[in-house]
């Protein structure tokens, strides 16, 4: 019998980063099929390519016998240098460069390594597109830059409810939040439910009258998304989510350029006002939008 083909995926980065990249995931899965995939990453958030069924293990990128594979001349752990020995291709999204990692793998014996830079440009194709480029190298073409609902099935609740996240990875990118609430105090026969994490709490965002989903697991959290009827945001992680969840959405977008990092599903809707301030956008507009995204859900 043929072994099982081995493929080791590694990505750090932030939640909409690894979201944005698991296209190329998908991309592997279908060329390689029957592949074993395996994600090196930061297991909080790789663990949503395990839930999308883009991925059969995860690993993590902080262990301690890592750290060497970026040293010049680190003695490298034998067991970790076998294990990545035993895959037949090993694609990398690590910001390499002064070359450190690629002489590792070279050194202890990792036959193929493709390097798909993690580096966005501010000008060209969408981020996922641009992500999965370096598979081009193995002939492998990115057709369908989004996700499917497949991968996290849509479950709307019997009743409206719409997720609104407050927050982002960015001042710049964020709507104040009085503005979020006359936004929900539209919809008063809808659940209205706030999205908060650890960037929220440290800008002292604390949404109050309504419930609250604080911290949860993303893997948690996208079931519960996959509930939500609607949701709001901002150019953010959550918001790549919520759209890889199939939730109709409406983003908000400032400094930031939806055509490269707007989510791409056909269900997402964004608003971006001409002087590309978040803060220009009144809340009539929003309002306006909103309510056509809940009435189409």
């Amino acid at each position: 019998m043929k072994p099982q083909p081995r493929v080791l995926v590694i990505r750090g980065g932030a939640i909409g980063d690894f979201i944005l990249t698991l296209p190329a995931l998908r991309l592997l899965r279908e060329t390689i099929p029957g592949c074993h995939l395996e994600v090196l990453g930061y297991p909080a958030i790789a663990e949503l390519a395990r839930t999308a069924g883009l991925a059969d293990s995860i690993r993590s990128l902080e262990h301690r016998t890592m750290a060497p594979l970026f040293a010049k001349t680190a003695p490298i752990d034998e067991a970790l240098a076998e294990h990545l020995r035993s895959f037949n291709l090993v694609v990398s999204f690590l910001y390499d460069p002064d070359g450190h990692f690629r002489a590792s793998m070279e050194r202890i014996g990792v036959k193929t390594l493709i390097e798909c830079s993690p580096l966005v440009k501010p000008e060209g194709p969408h981020a996922s597109r641009q992500l999965a480029q370096g598979l081009e190298k193995l002939a492998m073409f990115l057709e369908d830059e989004h996700l499917h609902r497949a991968h996290f099935p849509h479950h709307p609740a019997p009743h409206p409810r719409i997720a609104i996240h407050p927050g982002s990875g960015s001042e710049k990118k964020n709507w104040p939040l009085q503005n979020w609430q006359q936004v929900a105090a539209t919809f008063p026969h809808a659940e209205i439910i706030y999205i908060t994490g650890e960037a929220e709490a440290e800008r002292h965002i604390h949404p109050t009258g309504h419930t609250l989903w604080h911290s949860l697991p993303l893997p948690e959290l996208a079931a519960r998304l996959a509930t939500c009827t609607a949701f709001l945001g901002h150019d953010s992680g959550i918001s790549h989510l919520a759209a890889a969840c199939g939730v109709p959405s409406l983003l908000l977008f400032g400094p930031t350029d939806p055509a490269i990092w707007a989510p791409p599903q056909p269900w997402i809707r964004f608003l971006r006002n001409p002087t590309h301030s978040i803060g220009d956008l009144c809340v009539e507009e929003v309002n306006l939008a909103a309510a056509q995204v809940v009435a189409k859900s």
